[in-house]
């Protein structure tokens, strides 16, 4: 499967420059270009990327304020001018700092850590397992626990914890709601608030602005609520 790259840069000969160099690289696959940052905001609502090749000095919405509206950031790519940014970027788990102009090596030594990283994340292992699938989360300073994606029910912010409520018992993490929910297929699971996100085969009941799972109901918050009920929608036969 291809790596799904987006470029967000407002000068055309930069992002001419990236696109011509993914075109050459057999795992990279450019899905779009966007000249500002609020298109490719709105893009993102809607689909689902592996990495963004991102500049910073952009309008409206400069490229580390852009990084920082993002709730399930996919990995990132700064494509700079600019060296002074990198420290600030870096904070904001950005993979890599290219300056420009970007050489062809320099880019190609960029993607070597897009393998590394996608290769070694929970998701490629959760991905690999599709018949049965499952993740393994560390449940104290020793125990790794195994789950069963099937058997999810809620997943509950609990500041820097999670709750992870499941068929067979609940489990306590250390991990954001945002990294977690980004592990997990996006088909069998949706965020419904800035609190929860919820197995979508295990809900009940919808009625109003809450879902019910196992008789417990949960609010869906207003910024989800649209998009929760299109894709229950979708997932209804």
């Amino acid at each position: 499967m291809k790596i799904k790259c987006l470029i967000i840069d407002d000068e055309p000969l930069a992002i001419n420059v990236i696109k011509n160099y993914i075109e050459q690289i057999e795992d990279l696959e450019l899905i779009n270009t966007f000249s500002n940052s609020i298109e490719g905001l709105n893009f993102l609502k809607n689909n689902t990327i592996d990495v963004i090749f991102l500049d910073i000095n952009m309008p409206v919405l400069d490229g580390i304020n852009f990084i920082k509206s993002l709730e399930n950031p996919p990995l990132l790519i700064i494509t700079s001018a600019y060296d002074q940014f990198a420290i600030e970027t870096y904070e904001l788990d950005v993979l890599d700092y290219l300056v420009k102009p970007i050489e062809f090596p320099r880019l190609m030594k960029a993607v070597n850590k897009i393998n590394k990283r996608l290769s070694n994340s929970p998701k490629a292992a959760v991905e690999s397992n599709k018949e049965n699938p499952f993740i393994f989360v560390k449940i104290d300073k020793k125990k790794m626990k195994k789950i069963l994606l099937n058997e999810i029910l809620v997943i509950e912010s609990l500041k820097d914890y999670l709750k992870i409520s499941t068929t067979s018992g609940k489990f306590i993490i250390h991990s954001t709601l945002s990294d977690f929910t980004n592990l997990l297929p996006e088909r069998d699971f949706i965020r419904i608030h800035r609190s929860y996100t919820i197995a979508i085969d295990k809900i009940d009941a919808v009625e109003g602005n809450s879902i019910e799972i196992e008789g417990l109901r949960y609010v869906i918050g207003r910024s989800y609520i649209d998009e929760v009920k299109q894709k229950i929608l979708n997932s209804s036969i």
